[in-house]
């Protein structure tokens, strides 16, 4: 990756990259559904509620599943490769810094002649 923002070079693999991360956090999201439906069906008393939740739960770990296997298919996680699955979180957090590391702005941020200025 060279430092030029604009160079089409440094798009590479980021479309899969991107999806990647989506699916990773739409993983996070159900996690945190998962338990907090839990957390909810342990607090709740009234049996129609329980049966929601529990409905809920079982969707939400279906869904775990669900996304878990086309992950994995798809080889963007590695539950069972530890060695697999750090090399590509490797990978990121270098593609991240190296990101980070970008000029993405211009130094000069001056407005000076761009605009049509009246005469003093």
């Amino acid at each position: 990756m060279n430092n030029d923002y604009l160079d089409p070079i440094n798009a590479e693999g980021m479309p899969d990259q991107a999806n990647a991360f989506f699916a990773l956090d739409f993983l996070l999201a159900i996690k945190t559904g998962v338990r907090t439906c839990a957390i909810a069906l342990s607090e709740t008393a009234t049996p129609e509620v329980r049966t929601v939740l529990r409905r809920q739960l079982e969707e939400g770990l279906a869904l775990h599943e669900e996304l878990t296997q086309m992950m994995i298919a798809k080889k963007w996680f590695h539950p069972y490769q530890l060695d697999e699955q750090f090399q590509l979180d490797l990978k990121s957090a270098k593609t991240t810094v190296q990101i980070a590391e970008m000029q993405l702005f211009p130094k000069d941020t001056s407005r000076l002649g761009t605009f049509a200025t009246p005469d003093y």
